[in-house]
Order: structure tokens, then sequence, then C-alpha cells
């Protein structure tokens, strides 16, 4: 029985640009970036057998999950000229959700030219009001922000 996600993988078209959207805009560091060589065709019926990933998170809370970036030698990581764009939710892969500072986050992310134009909600809850944003990544997938707990004191 599965404890934990460990990691969900992105292929992106464009690694510099995604690194600057999640670590940089996001908040994320750094915790692995390594070229491996495997039998990727069978596994994963990629395009190489070289693939490109990064490994994002916090080095502080090995459980908080991983975001990796995945780039396969002589791929784009998507459709070759296909401009990514906003479409309304469909079956399978939805949206990656982070707890973060909202306003922090949207100011860095603005400050970069990255995200696009956010869409904010105050959500009611149980301990109060919670602040909610979506914006996009350089690939298009959609990525929630909620504002993060205040720490117990």
């Amino acid at each position: 029985m599965p404890r934990s996600l460990h990691h969900a993988a992105l292929c992106v078209r464009d690694v510099d640009a995604s690194l600057r959207f999640y670590r940089d805009g996001l908040g994320l560091e750094v915790l692995m970036d390594h070229a491996f060589d495997g039998d990727w065709p069978t596994l994963f019926d990629a395009p190489s057998s070289r693939l490109r990933s990064v490994f994002l998170g916090d080095p502080a809370g090995a459980d908080a999950g991983i975001v990796e970036l995945v780039v396969f030698d002589g791929s784009t990581g998507g459709e070759a000229g296909v401009t990514p764009t906003a479409r309304p939710p469909r079956s399978g892969f939805f949206l990656l959700s982070f707890f973060v500072d909202v306003d922090a986050t949207l100011d860095r992310l603005a400050g970069l030219g990255l995200g696009g134009t956010p869409r904010r909600v105050e959500h009611p809850g149980p301990a109060g009001t919670v602040s909610m944003a979506t914006v996009r990544d350089p690939d298009g997938l959609l990525v929630e922000l909620i504002q993060a707990p205040e720490p117990d004191a």
C-alpha cells in the first residue's frame, strides 16, 4: 500500500524557463539535476534513451513531495510550435497545488514575467478565509497556490 506520493514528473519544453517558474517563482529548491541513460523508450515510450531530470522540493521537508522536470534528448517536451493555452478541466492530470505565501509568490512570478494573469479567490474555511490563486507554468500546466497555514505558536 502506498504511503505517500514521492514525486510528480513533468515533461517540459524548456528546463530553464521551468526552473525560473518553480525555483525562482515558487521558491522550490533544486534537490538533484542529473542526466540519465536508460531504456526510457521501453519504460516510458520515450523518444530517447537519455533524459535530464531536475528534482525540486523542500530539503527540510522530505515528505513534502517533489516536482521533477524531465526533458528527453531530442524532444521539445511537447508538440513543436504549439503554444500552451488555458483549457477547461478534463479527465486525467489536472493541476499541481502548493502551500505558499500567495501574495509574495504572485509578486515574484509577476517580477519574472511568469504565471500569466492569476485568478484569485478567497475561500471560507473552518479556520477562516483562505486565499487561493491559480497561474500557468511555462508549459501551460495549471498551478494552484494556497495560502500556507500559519505555523503553530
